[in-house]
């Protein structure tokens, strides 16, 4: 870990999904709440809200900008339940859905003007290791619609997690390299991997990053708590290496300390002695996993640029 304060003036620091100050709001709705409505008014409801949504994006980026931070996660649900078995729904086939995604290649545009970076996360029920078929599928449809998006509005990583250990190990990354084949060339070219605080370590997936030409997102507290035989140091050389582009890396700090009941948790801010020394002065994507969002990428901010 980071011992002392460090001009790290090269590192883009990222914003997950929702800001805590900024009048900047995502709007969302449930299945149950869809099914109640006629199918029109349904789809007037649904249009309203990714209008809104893509409003709220741009006003994101822009925010992000304002406020210097280099990079914004989209929430997965930017389009609320889009994948739906009973309510999915094809954006371009709602009233104004054309509009919508122009709005969405606005954000796009903007973002690459400004040098602010996307990217998505799907939810952890999204995993390509399941050895049940529908999981998978469910899962397929679920990238595929985000990398949709992220084609739109030039986000270039749509992350996921390695999923569950299932029968074996081994035999769930066998079966995650197998269903790649099924993904889309924009799903397939911005999909990551991310080791977990719990199963998959860097050491466990480099392997198949490596075979595959997955870029691994790296994260440091997910390390911290489920380690391998890798340094912090090794596993930091070793994920860049698996990188075409700008490498995406995260941090967080644990609710209560590391000697603390369940450092996996995810603290409001970030303690600046988590920043591994070895990432400062490199160019790097940091996504900022902190409970008091852009108030704790700011503070980072400054404590690494006193």
């Amino acid at each position: 870990m980071a011992t002392k304060q460090a001009s790290a003036s090269s590192l883009r620091l990222g914003l997950c999904c929702q800001f805590v100050d900024e009048p900047i709001k995502f709007r969302t709705t449930t299945a149950a709440v869809c099914q109640k409505l006629a199918p029109v008014a349904r789809d007037l409801k649904l249009s309203e809200i990714c209008q809104a949504n893509a409003d709220a994006l741009f006003a994101a980026i822009e925010c992000c900008h304002r406020l210097g931070i280099g990079a914004f996660r989209v929430n997965s649900q930017i389009l609320p339940v889009k994948t739906h078995p009973a309510v999915g729904y094809d954006v371009t086939k709602l009233p104004g859905g054309a509009a919508i995604v122009e709005r969405f290649k606005a954000c796009g545009a903007r973002a690459k003007e400004l040098g602010v970076r996307t990217s998505f996360h799907p939810d952890q029920f999204v995993v390509l290791s399941s050895p049940r078929e529908d999981v998978v599928d469910r899962s397929i449809e679920d990238i595929e619609y985000q990398a949709e998006v992220a084609e739109w509005i030039n986000a270039d990583v749509v992350n996921i997690h390695g999923g569950g250990a299932y029968d074996s190990r081994s035999a769930a990354l066998e079966r995650f390299a197998r269903n790649l084949g099924r993904l889309s060339e924009r799903a397939r070219t911005r999909l990551t991997v991310e080791n977990d605080d719990k199963i998959y370590t860097p050491g466990e997936l480099l392997p198949l990053c490596k075979a595959e030409g997955i870029p691994l997102v790296y994260d440091v507290h997910h390390h911290r708590c489920c380690r391998d035989e890798l340094t912090v140091e090794e596993a930091t050389e070793a994920a860049i290496g698996t990188w075409n582009r700008e490498p995406m890396f995260h941090l967080s700090s644990p609710k209560e300390g590391w000697n603390g009941p369940g450092p996996q948790r995810h603290h409001d801010f970030i303690d600046v002695a988590d920043m591994p020394a070895c990432w400062l002065g490199r160019t790097l994507t940091i996504e900022v996993e902190a409970k008091a969002k852009e108030q704790a990428v700011l503070r980072l901010r400054r404590e690494l640029n006193p």
